[in-house]
């Protein structure tokens, strides 16, 4: 992996760079834990390509609770110069999942070891209530949220830009799943949904996967709302599966790198930067920017398992012709890609100027 790095620095330093091909206006839905790590990046990723209009970002309970991710989102649009960018508060709870029904489960069938918020095996790692919003590491913000909720936000924007709108989806699908009750026609007036989720068959050894290969945090979270969204009439879906996530990593070098650019932008992402973990939710937003970086992909029916047994929350998927058609859809489901172009794409815009942003002294 190393030698990937040197070999995008090499890269950069010749000016050897794609442009960017995702355009126009995006609602970033994430669950954005911070500072830093693969959440924020994400929203970085998007907010910093001069050729996309992020039109907000609504945030929901998933890695952690959504007040303390909404805190951490407006102190990253500080530092970066652009508060204009409205944070919309979404769903604190799943639809149907919970902390105690997960460790009910946990005592039929064994351990999760990730739940987000509710529990995280780590060290250091401290439960909070969930409208608790700790000390952050990066300062306290001055701004304010939106008094909106998320999913009137979705339909609202929906409804003024139809059909020009792509919807980003790198947390659990609660918000989503709750503007499709608004607004039943919701998902049919977008331009398309771009979803970090889901999980068939990846090649690892991290433990959260390798006995329960199916099991993936942001469609387990909540699977209710996982199968709704998977059953709505969107143009086009695209999914970023654990599949293809655990063949990135943040790299030391690339962080480094960054860290040479004195933009704000660029020493957030230095000072807070998470090397040797997988490039999440940094991949599906770079793959919709740069869609070159994604070399092979197929297209499956997908569902979230709703049965409330050993399976909770799997992912569920099918070869065209295989599947049970009660409504599910097709999703582009990227399978391999040009990493390279992943780590070139991430520096190249971690260290540009931020748009729109007041220049720095």
């Amino acid at each position: 992996m190393r030698g990937f790095c040197g070999a995008v620095l090499a890269l950069l330093a010749l000016g050897a760079c794609a442009a960017a091909q995702g355009t126009g206006k995006i609602i970033i839905d994430q669950d954005a834990l911070g500072p830093g790590g693969t959440d924020q990046d994400a929203i970085l990723l998007l907010v910093q390509s001069p050729q996309v209009e992020p039109l907000g970002i609504t945030v929901v309970t998933g890695d952690g609770w959504r007040d303390e991710e909404v805190a951490h989102t407006l102190r990253t649009l500080e530092i970066i110069g652009r508060t204009d960018i409205p944070v919309v508060p979404g769903a604190v709870f799943p639809l149907v999942n919970s902390k105690e029904r997960a460790e009910e489960w946990e005592k039929l069938y064994g351990k999760i070891p990730y739940m987000g918020a509710w529990f995280m095996r780590a060290p250091g790692w401290q439960y909070h209530d969930p409208f608790v919003i700790p000390p952050l590491k990066e300062g306290s913000p001055t701004t304010k949220p939106s008094t909106e909720d998320a999913a009137h936000f979705m339909v609202r924007m929906a409804r003024q830009y139809p059909h020009q709108v792509t919807f980003y989806a790198g947390g659990p699908l609660t918000d989503f799943a709750l503007a499709m009750e608004l607004d039943p026609e919701f998902p049919e007036i977008v331009k398309e949904l771009v979803v970090m989720g889901g999980s068939i068959d990846p090649r690892t050894y991290n433990q959260e996967f390798i006995h329960s290969p199916q099991r993936e945090f942001n469609f387990w979270f909540d699977p209710e709302a996982t199968h709704k969204v998977l059953h709505g009439a969107w143009p086009k879906i695209t999914a970023t599966t654990v599949d293809i996530s655990v063949k990135t990593r943040v790299e030391r070098a690339m962080l480094n790198e960054i860290g040479k650019a004195k933009t704000p932008v660029a020493q957030y992402v230095y000072k807070y930067g998470r090397a040797g973990n997988y490039m999440w939710d940094e991949l599906a937003a770079a793959a919709w920017l740069d869609p070159a970086i994604i070399t092979k992909e197929e297209t499956l029916y997908m569902d979230g398992e709703i049965d409330h047994g050993a399976g909770y929350g799997n992912t569920l998927n099918w070869e065209p012709g295989m599947n049970p058609g009660l409504g599910e859809q097709l999703v582009h489901v990227q399978d391999d890609l040009d990493t390279l172009k992943l780590y070139q794409d991430f520096v190249r815009l971690m260290t540009a100027p931020t748009p729109h942003a007041p220049a720095t002294p």
